[in-house]
């Protein structure tokens, strides 16, 4: 168990570090349209190569961001960089970002997602912000204020890998999703 408790706190110290020196990378995994068989857009990947460890699999290090409140700004870093980069595809080209039940806790979201916005120049309507259930689950008057407040900026929501949690139908009545991925 103390093995345990001083790897996490290893991993905990490289993360803070890792975000100071902008060690993290985005990847764009490419959106096929069916309909046109064209790309039509990208979903931004956080990637982290540490220096000793090697490539660190998000699914070992989101966690931990979360529980230790680094998510908001790796999640703000990610949102900057996704947009930044985007503006200069072609402007039927879109970006997907997925996003933390950990950043709906506080307000700073959409201040996040507007400064990223408005620095990169980016059309709203190119932004697509993915949520979980679990983000739902929180199922506060906050979190669907939130998720309004950034429709209205005129950036697209999806529901992210519905059915794969605690499924509810009910989150669709909740919010109208501009997609929903299964």
């Amino acid at each position: 168990m103390d093995a345990n408790m001083q790897s996490r706190r290893a991993l905990e110290l490289d993360l803070r570090e890792a975000l100071a020196q902008g060690a993290f990378e985005v990847h764009y995994q490419p959106l096929v349209s069916l309909v046109a068989g064209e790309v039509c857009g990208f979903e931004a990947l956080l990637r982290w190569r540490h220096p000793t460890r090697g490539q660190v699999p998000p699914d070992q290090f989101i966690s931990v961001a979360e529980e230790v409140g680094l998510i908001g700004a790796i999640g703000a870093w990610v949102l900057r960089e996704a947009c930044t980069v985007a503006a200069t595809w072609p402007s039927d080209i879109n970006v997907a970002v997925n996003l933390s039940p950990a950043q709906f806790r506080n307000r700073q979201l959409v201040f996040d997602v507007v400064g990223a916005l408005s620095a990169s120049g980016l059309s709203p309507s190119r932004l697509e912000l993915e949520i979980t259930e679990t983000a739902m689950l929180m199922g506060t008057e906050a979190t669907l204020a939130m998720l309004r407040q950034l429709r209205e900026l005129g950036v697209r929501i999806a529901m992210d890998d519905f059915g794969t949690g605690y499924s509810s139908l009910s989150y669709l009545r909740k919010f109208p999703f501009d997609k929903i991925k299964i």
